[in-house]
């Protein structure tokens, strides 16, 4: 009979082997017996071993996938930023090993921001929440406004902060006096309408 290749067939036939040496050693008299079991209880550690193995290759593999997907979020967000500093000479984006966007650039500039709402207020800390714009232009990030109305309703809108995603934390709001606040949209083809307007007085 032909000897066995696969993994389970050797292992039934080593026992049907041990088996039978255990009880007709005496036909077998050349055999010694233990030398196979020896052998057969090494393959066995070293079997375990290599699925304990793998189970943890499996498991470092897994980590190191998130590890570079962790890696590959901050890199874009890294590089995202880095365009909007340079917007104006994106060839500067050389010096870190990018480039300007190769993807056509928005024909126009974005629509204006929906439904800005104050989500939450405290102590110092103002939330703030927006729709994107209805068009279809792209938004490459989000400028966010406040000013401090005089009693005629007026006054100057400084640039607080910039927004990458629909919802902004403005910490470090002045006490006691009222505040307002607006939103609008920017790509490279320039800034779009502002979103409606709302207020807080911490």
């Amino acid at each position: 009979m032909d000897f066995p290749t696969a993994e389970s067939d050797i292992l039934a036939l080593t026992k049907r082997m041990l088996d039978g040496y255990l009880w007709h050693g005496g036909d077998f008299p050349h055999v010694t017996r233990v030398r196979l079991v020896i052998k057969r209880d090494s393959f066995t550690v070293a079997r375990k071993n290599l699925r304990q193995a793998q189970a943890n290759l499996r498991i470092q593999a897994k980590a190191a996938e998130k590890k570079l997907s962790e890696l590959v979020k901050l890199m874009r967000n890294c590089l995202q930023k880095s365009e909007v500093d340079v917007a104006g000479n994106p060839e500067k984006l050389k010096q870190i090993g990018w480039g300007p966007r190769a993807n056509p650039q928005p024909a126009q500039a974005p629509g204006q921001p929906a439904d800005l709402q104050i989500t939450a207020q405290e102590n110092q800390t103002v939330k703030l929440q927006w729709e994107r714009p209805a068009d279809d232009q792209r938004v490459r990030n989000y400028i966010i406004e406040r000013r401090q109305p005089n009693g005629d309703g007026i006054g100057d809108w400084p640039m607080i902060q910039i927004s990458y995603s629909t919802q902004a934390t403005m910490r470090n709001q002045p006490l006691g006096i009222q505040l307002e606040y607006r939103v609008r949209a920017a790509n490279t083809a320039g800034t779009g309408p502002f979103s409606n307007t709302v207020s807080v007085l911490l």
